[in-house]
């Protein structure tokens, strides 16, 4: 029991750890993004505007994967899903075991 309450204490604190830094990774992205276009608005260099939505772009791609995969793969497959996963499997190859058995204690007695 103090096993299992440990585990579930560990994988809360491990969540609320990827959460966390997803908000940082959000709120260091905002900030830079604004800094990006501040810079290119007050400096108005001859280099165009592109570069800049570029970064952006790109880094929202990155925080995309990051937010995917915080909220939807880690949260549906965490340790909880892979034992799950293990013991459907295990049962299945037991089952399989039982059926190869079966048919050589039959094959046997004839």
């Amino acid at each position: 029991m103090e096993k299992e309450l440990h585990e579930q204490y560990e994988y809360a604190r491990n969540r609320i750890k990827q959460k966390k830094r997803l908000y940082y990774h959000f709120v260091f992205f905002t900030l830079c993004s604004i800094f990006l276009f501040t810079a290119v608005y007050f400096f108005e260099t001859a280099i165009e505007l592109n570069w800049c939505i570029w970064i952006i772009t790109l880094w929202l791609f990155v925080f995309v994967l990051h937010f995917i995969k915080v909220f939807i793969t880690d949260r549906f497959m965490n340790k909880y899903w892979e034992r799950d996963q293990i013991d459907r499997l295990v049962a299945l190859q037991q089952k399989k075991i039982v059926q190869l058995q079966s048919k050589i204690e039959d094959n046997n007695f004839k």
